[in-house]
């Protein structure tokens, strides 16, 4: 079973070290050994539970899965087109527009944003082991 110590698990959370600690102190992840680790099903579980309190603001039906919330950090507008940085929890997404869309949809940096992406091809990979 694959286990994580407390701050690799802040570093995939996207939390600091004390939130994990302060979670394992509560009961809300389990940990065992010395030093403490976090075994992975339960790190998971608990990351899917926290991308659910992200509130999507939009409210529309989407067969799109990958949605998400986050604040745009970046507008950079070329000619007739624009890159858009988005920062939603850990995760930089970054959208390339064209130009006229950035003001119909008054992105700002700070604004609130919902980066949705649909794919027909997932690449995934692990670390060497």
């Amino acid at each position: 079973m694959t286990a994580f110590k407390i701050a690799e698990a802040a570093r995939l959370l996207g939390v600091s070290d004390d939130t994990v600690r302060r979670w394992v102190d509560s009961g809300v992840l389990p940990a065992a050994g010395t030093p403490a680790q976090i075994p992975g099903e339960a790190l998971a579980a608990h990351a899917v539970e926290l991308a659910r309190t992200a509130s999507n603001p939009t409210d529309v039906l989407s067969s799109a899965r990958n949605r998400f919330v986050g604040l745009v950090t970046r507008v950079q507008i070329d000619g007739v087109m624009a890159q858009v940085d988005i920062q939603s929890g850990p995760h930089r997404v970054v959208s390339l527009m064209s130009a006229e869309a950035v003001p119909e949809l008054g992105l700002d940096i700070g604004s609130l944003a919902v980066a949705v992406i649909k794919a027909t091809n997932v690449i995934v990979e692990v670390p060497k082991g």
